[in-house]
């Protein structure tokens, strides 16, 4: 028996299992201390009244025989496919068809998984800094990787690649720095993409917190995108799905690679590896699509970027070099003075009680720089504030 060895290759912990053990271990050390958590993107909103009824509708319906539902189909039910085509795509103009989106438990499991159906020599372009899945999940199949910088000089989009690669991921509105891109540079990678033959694998989860115009909702809003692009979304960041786990992702049937249809690989694979979302679940996802479900998510949008923009004002007026919060749930700070991010982090945690997230965890290009996020209680976030405000 032989372990994989590429698996040794990665860091000793994933991030977010690093800070959750300090906060774990400081927590045990001084149990009278209330601590805000502003560090990992989880929603605190319940679940809105239209999903709700969704959900106990179909809860329902399992527990009768003529209503019952056991495996979902491979590519999820038609029901949420055609509302995720009509609402997603059609109504923006963009022209996806409903067996071109696969249902899945979520985006993080999408952004992982889709690196299986290409070769192992394929040389792969990820940002810097970097949601850390994206490149983990290469390094673990043992691929190059290279790295794209986002810097404050580049307003945090990255240039394209120098060297010619085969898979490039992108995220946008970007986690961790919250920065946007225009349709005319998304438009750049496209064309790169389609002249070097390669694929692009767009995370678009927060796409539903963009708040200015002009800036992409899809990367099928760019010419020739469903020639060289896989797009994945997520339920969990704009409808609060982190407990229940939907997503999708769109491999249009025009993405073909050494004669081969991507769709048809990706499909094969899904029908392989797994069952489908739980009915229950997909009936959600459904309501969201609901007249009902669009106005209750959106006012959950609003309502975190209310705190998004509470704290970057409150940040701003500190004297903190501040980034995102416009268009997505993610601040961007700048940490003081020559102070590492994880010092940044520990000072944070012993003298605030605030939790976020060092940009060192992200890659070498986030050093220096501190995430937080604008998913917690609004009262939660005034108090987080005010303790930095008091440092």
């Amino acid at each position: 028996m032989k372990i994989n060895k590429d698996y040794l290759n990665l860091s000793e912990n994933y991030l977010f299992s690093e800070i959750a053990s300090r906060v774990k271990k400081y927590s045990a050390e001084h149990p009278d201390k209330e601590i805000i958590r502003l560090g990992i993107g989880d929603v605190t909103k319940p679940l809105a009244t239209p999903i709700m009824d969704a959900l106990e509708k179909a809860v329902f319906e399992m527990g009768k025989k003529e209503t019952f539902r056991g495996y979902a189909p491979d590519r999820g039910y038609e029901f949420l496919r055609n509302a995720i085509a009509d609402v997603d795509y059609r109504k923006r103009g963009c022209e996806i068809s409903p067996d071109e989106i696969f249902v899945s438990d979520g985006a993080k499991s999408d952004c992982g998984n889709i690196q299986e159906i290409f070769d192992k020599d394929n040389v792969v372009a990820v940002t810097d800094p970097v949601y850390p899945v994206y490149a983990d999940t290469n390094v673990m199949a043992g691929r190059k990787i290279v790295y794209m910088p986002c810097t404050k000089d580049n307003g945090f989009v990255p240039e394209l690649p120098a060297e010619k690669v085969d898979i490039l991921y992108l995220c946008f509105p970007n986690n961790p720095t919250g920065a946007v891109i225009t349709k005319e540079n998304l438009q750049k990678f496209v064309d790169y993409a389609r002249k070097n033959d390669s694929v692009i694998i767009y995370d678009a989860a927060y796409e539903a917190y963009i708040t200015e115009p002009g800036i992409p909702h899809s990367i099928y809003e760019c010419e020739g995108a469903r020639e060289v692009a896989i797009e994945l979304h997520s339920f969990s960041k704009n409808a609060g799905f982190t407990g229940l786990r939907l997503g999708y992702a769109v491999v249009p049937k025009a993405l073909v690679k050494e004669g081969v249809s991507l769709n048809a690989l990706w499909a094969r694979r899904h029908a392989t590896k797994y069952n489908g979302a739980p009915y229950i679940v997909q009936r959600a996802g459904e309501a969201v699509y609901s007249m009902e479900g669009m106005k209750a998510v959106q006012k959950q949008v609003q309502e975190y970027m209310e705190n998004a923009t509470l704290i970057r004002n409150a940040l701003t007026d500190m004297g903190y070099e501040v980034y995102g919060g416009v268009n997505a749930p993610y601040i961007w700070l700048k940490v003081p003075g020559e102070m590492g991010s994880w010092e940044f982090f520990d000072l944070l945690l012993n003298k605030a009680n605030v939790v976020g997230t060092p940009g060192e965890g992200f890659g070498k290009c986030g050093e220096g720089y501190f995430r937080l996020t604008a998913f917690g209680d609004k009262n939660d976030t005034i108090r987080a504030m005010q303790r930095l405000k008091e440092l």
